[in-house]
């Protein structure tokens, strides 16, 4: 009578579920439900796996956000401690998925998603604390593991180079924006945010140094106009060194906002601007694209990567571009319409569940046999 084989345990790293959502977070939870999507639905890619998400005794997980993963309580402190520690524990026998740069030290038989080299390339950022944490980590995380992932060829060139992590052992991950298309919509979001009836521009990410919402500013005041508002969605992160300034008046700083609300401001926004220094991807363009709004975004690689001839470009230094581009942008709704079409056309080439499909690919030769 012929044996069936155990499959083979992949245990995901659910720290991230218990913290307030960033880009890197929005990608490892849409990750993560695309493989629930691919186990509901038998896909072959997943014969033989089994999937257990390890969370942290704070971390309360409603069953319901991944309802045919196993989910699984580790106690044992939180925080660094638990990742490094606890996670590892609990993890033996297994390979340990890590989506959120972060990993266990002495756990070699882990594949981990590293989404840039933010840390060494603009430390000013960031604490010095988090710094030094990335500096040691990062490199060793990079030799250890069987596998390093990342979101853009800019990425794993930036990551070989900054943490010497070989190029072939690093593979890139398509990302996608199509989670904003099954959130939501808050109604009245310019009542809520007490917004004039005027047109706005809608920017959207921390409040950090290199997000660079300072050149929006002085784009429109090198302008001298008054004809729309500007609307900055977003929180100050602990591991940040934040920018704070005085607003001008035109300039509308709401903070952190649930994700109805988000899709509301991208949906009635005139256009998303997206002036970063640095990025190893650019998530916040690809989901206003999904979403209908026209993209002006920083002339980076890693941008272009993601948004390629659907947005307009301009130096993330030159507050002088930014500006014409705001101007013929606010005043030709033409040109509006063009921009949300090819972004339309764009963003449908990437979904999640293509995403988790290429990950399972990739962890796939790292799997303990049984």
């Amino acid at each position: 009578m012929a044996t069936v084989s155990a499959p083979a345990t992949v245990s995901i790293n659910g720290r991230f579920l218990g913290r307030r959502a960033t880009g890197v977070d929005r990608f490892a939870y849409e990750v993560v439900r695309g493989i629930d999507q691919l186990v509901a639905d038998h896909d072959p890619i997943t014969a033989g796996l089994s999937f257990e998400i390890l969370v942290p005794a704070s971390v309360k997980v409603d069953p319901q956000q991944f309802p045919h993963l196993r989910i699984r309580t580790v106690h044992g402190g939180t925080g660094q401690y638990w990742e490094q520690v606890s996670l590892a524990l609990a993890a033996r026998g297994t390979l340990l998925l890590n989506l959120c740069n972060a990993a266990p030290l002495l756990f070699p038989n882990q594949v981990t998603v590293m989404h840039d080299a933010a840390p060494v390339r603009i430390p000013q950022a960031y604490t010095r604390a988090f710094r030094a944490w990335y500096r040691m980590m990062a490199p060793w995380v990079g030799r250890i593991a069987r596998r390093v992932l990342t979101v853009s060829e800019f990425s794993r060139r930036e990551l070989s180079q900054a943490y010497r992590i070989p190029d072939r052992k690093i593979g890139v991950l398509p990302m996608s924006g199509d989670h904003m298309l099954r959130l939501p919509q808050a109604p009245d979001v310019r009542r809520k945010f007490r917004l004039s009836g005027r047109p706005y521009v809608l920017a959207v990410s921390s409040t950090s140094h290199h997000k660079n919402f300072r050149l929006i500013v002085e784009a429109i005041e090198l302008l001298k106009t008054a004809e729309y508002e500007v609307v900055i969605v977003g929180a100050t992160l602990p591991v940040f060194q934040s920018v704070q300034q005085v607003a001008p008046d035109f300039v509308k700083r709401v903070g952190y906002v649930d994700d109805e609300d988000l899709t509301a401001l991208f949906r009635h926004a005139a256009c998303f601007v997206f002036p970063s220094l640095y990025e190893g991807y650019g998530l916040p363009p690809v989901e206003a694209m999904t979403l209908g709004c026209p993209v002006l975004a920083s002339n980076l690689p890693s941008v272009r990567e993601a948004c390629g001839n659907a947005a307009l470009y301009f130096r993330p230094t030159s507050a002088l571009e930014l500006g014409e581009l705001l101007t013929h942008v606010m005043r030709d709704s033409t040109l509006r319409d063009r921009l949300r079409t090819q972004g339309y056309a764009h963003v449908e080439r990437n979904s999640w569940r293509t995403t988790a499909a290429r990950l399972i690919s990739e962890i796939t030769p790292w799997l303990p046999r049984r």
